[in-house]
């Protein structure tokens, strides 16, 4: 009768250990991977900040907006483009070196890309932001609104004052019907807020 009773008790511990071998994690179980903080396009914006924004003073035709993008994020932040309601077409330009040798501007492509924890400076000659067909002349003293586009679909709004400034005089071809040529240097093109100021700002 003992060996009767011994078959169902040895079923019975078998059951267990499949049970709880069941419940343990397997070796070949990959482990959750840890969480990857992005930056998202929501707190992409919140973590842009412009300082000393500023717009060349232009009665017509073309001009260019710059500053300083600060970045305070771990992310890489990537501006696609620009628009302000000052301007028909806004542009993003460098300056880079022309196949004649001579500096010339043309339009960035892949946008500007502003690095984790670091800045990016806008200024005449460099990197700039371009208003061309301007939808009434910027006076000295007058705010310029601009909003930039950011990789992955968020924004970023800042306002930039005009200033008198008589440096970087860039000339450019005038296309009908298209604006400028990008690059192009001109003799006779209008030169974006050239107007000579006896004090550069």
């Amino acid at each position: 009768m003992s060996k009767k009773l011994a078959y169902p008790t040895l079923s019975l511990l078998a059951a267990a250990a499949l049970a709880l071998a069941g419940c343990a994690p397997s070796a070949s179980t990959p482990a959750p991977s840890p969480s990857v903080t992005a930056t998202t396009p929501a707190n992409a914006a919140a973590a842009l900040a412009v300082s000393q924004p500023w717009v060349k003073a232009a009665v017509s035709g073309m001009t260019g907006g710059f500053g300083v993008l600060k970045n305070t994020s771990d992310a890489d932040i990537t501006v696609t483009g620009a628009s302000t309601p000052s301007a028909r077409m806004v542009e993003l330009h460098e300056t880079a070196m022309g196949p004649n040798g001579a500096m010339q501007m043309q339009a960035k492509q892949g946008g500007f890309v502003i690095p984790a924890g670091g800045e990016l400076k806008l200024e005449p000659g460099a990197n700039h932001i371009m208003l061309m067909g301007l939808t009434a002349p910027i006076n000295p003293g007058a705010d310029v609104t601009f909003t930039l586009e950011l990789a992955g679909g968020g924004s970023f709004e800042f306002t930039a004052v005009a200033k008198d400034f008589s440096g970087a005089n860039e000339n450019y071809v005038e296309e009908e019907g298209t604006g400028m040529s990008h690059g192009q240097p001109s003799s006779t093109g209008s030169a974006p807020g050239s107007a000579p100021s006896s004090t550069s700002k």
